[in-house]
C-alpha cells in the first residue's frame, strides 16, 4: 500500500489531537535521515518520528526509541537551536498532497516569539525534511537539492520553500460531482488509472478499492461507463469524500497467512479471503506494519559491505572446492597404475621390446587385463613409471582430502555468517560479525586494535517464552550461538538446530522442571527452523539434544558442535504466536 495522501490526512488528524500546544523537549537524529522528536502534551509524552529516508520514509508517532548517536549531526543541532522547548502550534497538510507541516513556535536570543516550519515531504527517493521561517525562507534541510540534481524546484538555505509541482492532479476533496465526471468519465484510460493520475492523494490500491466497491471492473474505461455504473462510483467517491472531510477513519493492515500485505485509512473490501487487523490510531498500524521492514531495510544498507566481502569469500571458497573434488576424482586412477606396475613386475619377463600392451591375468580379482606400455622403455621401466604416477596421485590424494574438509568448513562457516547477516537487528549484531570476520583473516581492522569488548553496545541473543512458561534463547551469530551453547547453557538444558545447514543455536532452560512438554518441543522447533537457512522452506528437520551431548572439535569455528545422540523432528518454520521477551 502507498503512503498515500489518504494516511496523511489521517496522520495530520491524530497528530493535531496529540501535539498541538505540545512542548518540543528533546530532539535526536539516530540515523542520517531521521529526526525523533519528544513531546510532552496533555500530561503524556510523545515520540514523533519523521523518516526522509530514500527507500522507507516514514511519519508517525513510534512507541519504542532508537539508539542516538554520541554526536549529534549539524541538521540536528540546527533543530535544536532553534525550535527545543518551542510549541506545536499546528499540523497542517497541502490540499491531499504528502507532505505535512508542523507550525512551531519558539522565543528568539531576544526573547520575541518567532515561529518556524518543519516541513516533511513523504515522495518515495525524493522525500526531504524541510525548516524554514514563518516566510518560508528555507533555513537548512536533510538533502540539499541543487539546479544540477532539479532543474524544478532547489532545496537550498536561502531559497524560497515552494511546493512540488501538482502534475495536473486536484484535491478530490474539494471538487463537485461535475468535476469528478469531467475528469474520470471523460478519460480514455482505465478507470482506475483515470481516478489516480486526476486526484491528489489516491494510490492505485485505492483507486481500484473505490472501483470495487461500486462494482465496477477497474480496468473498465471511463468512456464505457453506464449511467447507473457512474452514479455508483460518484456516491462511493462521495462517501470517502465526506468520511476524510470528517476525520472518520478506520486504520487496518490486511494479512495474507501471517503477513502484512497491505494497510489503508478506508475499509479495504477487495481482499475478501484476507484477514483485516483494526487498530485505535494509524501510527500503531504504521509501526507494526513497517517496523520490521525498517530494521530489515537499515540494517541490510548497513550490512551491506560485509554482505559483500561474506559472498566474495564464500563465491572463492565454493570455486576453490570444486576444483579440488575435481582434483580429487582423477586420483581415483591411482589404483589402476598400482596394479599395472604390479602386473609388469609379476609378467614382465613375457614382454618382448618394442611391445606397446601387455595382457595378463589380474591375480586380485583373475580378470583378464591389457597394460598401455611405452615401447621405448623396458618392462620394469613401464613398471617404475606407474609406480611414480601411483605413488603423486596418493600423496595429492592424501592432501586434498585435507584440504576438501577444511574448504568445506570454511563454506559452512561463511554461510553461516551470512545467515547471521540476515538475522541482525542492531548495529551491536554487525560489530559481532565483523569482529568475526577479522578474527578469521577475512578483512582487516581498521583503526587500531579495538576488540570485542570496547564496543558500546553489546548484542544479545532473542528471548522467547514457550506457551508453557519455559523460557527460550535463540542465537543471532556464531559468536552468541557458543556462548549460549557452551556458557549459558547447562548440562540438562535443550538444544535444537536445522540438521544440515547455517542456523541458530535454540536453548530451552529446562532447570528442574523434568521432561519438556511437547508443545515446547515443537515452539523450539519452529524457532530454530525460522532462524535458518531453510526459512522459505515448507517444513525443515530439526535436530535436538540434551546440552550435556555436545561437543566442540578443537580449532573450530565458533557456534560448530558434534553430536551423536540427537532426536528428530521435522516443523514449519513459523513462529507467530511464540511470545518474544
Amino acid at each position: 500500500m502507498a503512503f498515500d495522501g489518504i494516511v496523511i490526512r489521517n496522520l495530520q488528524n491524530e497528530l493535531s489531537t496529540c501535539l498541538v500546544d505540545g512542548r518540543i523537549q528533546k530532539i535526536y537524529q539516530p540515523e542520517k535521515d531521521e529526526i525523533h522528536l519528544l513531546i510532552k502534551n496533555q500530561r503524556q509524552t510523545y515520540r514523533l518520528l519523521l523518516s526522509a529516508s530514500a527507500s522507507l520514509p516514514l511519519v508517525y508517532l513510534a512507541q519504542k526509541p532508537k539508539t542516538n548517536p554520541m554526536t549529534a549531526p549539524n541538521f540536528c543541532m540546527l533543530l535544536r537551536k532553534y525550535i527545543q522547548n518551542g510549541k506545536i502550534l499546528s499540523v497542517e497538510q497541502p490540499g491531499m498532497e504528502r507532505i505535512l507541516i508542523f507550525n512551531i513556535e519558539h522565543t528568539d536570543e531576544l526573547g520575541d516569539l518567532c515561529t518556524k516550519k518543519l516541513i516533511i515531504e513523504i515522495m518515495g527517493k525524493h522525500s526531504n525534511l524541510i525548516f524554514t521561517d514563518a516566510s518560508m525562507q528555507i533555513i537548512d534541510s536533510m538533502k540539499h537539492i541543487s539546479q544540477q540534481i532539479s532543474s524544478v524546484r532547489e532545496i537550498l538555505p536561502g531559497r524560497t520553500y515552494h511546493l512540488p509541482p501538482d502534475q495536473g492532479k486536484a484535491c478530490f476533496i474539494d471538487l463537485s460531482k461535475e468535476q469528478w465526471v469531467e475528469k474520470i468519465f471523460f478519460s480514455p484510460l482505465p478507470l482506475s488509472k483515470a481516478i489516480y493520475t486526476s486526484f491528489q492523494g489516491i494510490s492505485p490500491v485505492m483507486a481500484r478499492e473505490f472501483c470495487y466497491q461500486a462494482q465496477i471492473d477497474s480496468k473498465k474505461k471511463g468512456l464505457d461507463c453506464s449511467s447507473a455504473e457512474q452514479n455508483r462510483l460518484l456516491q462511493v467517491l462521495e462517501n470517502a469524500s465526506r468520511e476524510i472531510s470528517l476525520g472518520k477513519f478506520s486504520p487496518s493492515i490486511l494479512f495474507q497467512g501471517n503477513e502484512p500485505v497491505e494497510f489503508s485509512s478506508l475499509p479495504m473490501t477487495m481482499y475478501e479471503d484476507d484477514r483485516t487487523k483494526i487498530f485505535p490510531t494509524i501510527s500503531q498500524v504504521l509501526e507494526e506494519y513497517y517496523a520490521k521492514k525498517e530494521i530489515s531495510t537499515r540494517i541490510h544498507q548497513k550490512s551491506s559491505d560485509l554482505r559483500r566481502i561474506v559472498i566474495t569469500a564464500l563465491e572463492r571458497s565454493q570455486k576453490k572446492y570444486d576444483l579440488q573434488m575435481s582434483q580429487l576424482e582423477d586420483t581415483k586412477k591411482r589404483e589402476t597404475y598400482r596394479i599395472y606396475g604390479e602386473m609388469l613386475h609379476t609378467y614382465g619377463y613375457s614382454v618382448k621390446p618394442g611391445e606397446k600392451s601387455l595382457t595378463c591375468i589380474n591375480y586380485y580379482d583373475n580378470q583378464e587385463i591389457t597394460i598401455p606400455l611405452t615401447p621405448e622403455l623396458t618392462a620394469m621401466e613401464n613398471a617404475q613409471k606407474y609406480f611414480n604416477r601411483y605413488n603423486k596421485l596418493k600423496r595429492t590424494f592424501e592432501a586434498l582430502s585435507e584440504l576438501t574438509i577444511e574448504t568445506k568448513k570454511q563454506i559452512h562457516h561463511l554461510e553461516s555468517i551470512l545467515t547471521a547477516l540476515d538475522l541482525s537487528t542492531t548495529e551491536a549484531d554487525l560489530s559481532d560479525i565483523k569482529e568475526e570476520l577479522i578474527e578469521y583473516g577475512y578483512m582487516k581492522r581498521k583503526g587500531g586494535k579495538k576488540g570485542k569488548k570496547g564496543r558500546e553496545e553489546k548484542s544479545k541473543p532473542l528471548h522467547f517464552i514457550s506457551s508453557d512458561g519455559f523460557h527460550m534463547y535463540v542465537g543471532k551469530n556464531n559468536y552468541q550461538n557458543e556462548e549460549l551453547t557452551f556458557k549459558f547453557a547447562t548440562g540438562k538444558d535443550m538444544w535444537f538446530h536445522a540438521k544440515g545447514m547455517a542456523g541458530s543455536h535454540v536453548i530451552v532452560k529446562v532447570e528442574s522442571a523434568g521432561e519438556l512438554p511437547d508443545s515446547t518441543y515443537e515452539e523450539a522447533g519452529r524457532l530454530a527452523a525460522y532462524y535458518s537457512k531453510g526459512r522459505q522452506a515448507k517444513k525443515v528437520e530439526i535436530d535436538y539434544t540434551e546440552r550435556r551431548n555436545l561437543k566442540k572439535t578443537p580449532a573450530s569455528a565458533p557456534g560448530f558442535v558434534i553430536y551423536h545422540t540427537n532426536y528428530s523432528l521435522l516443523i514449519e518454520p513459523d513462529i507467530t504466536g511464540i511470545q518474544e521477551l
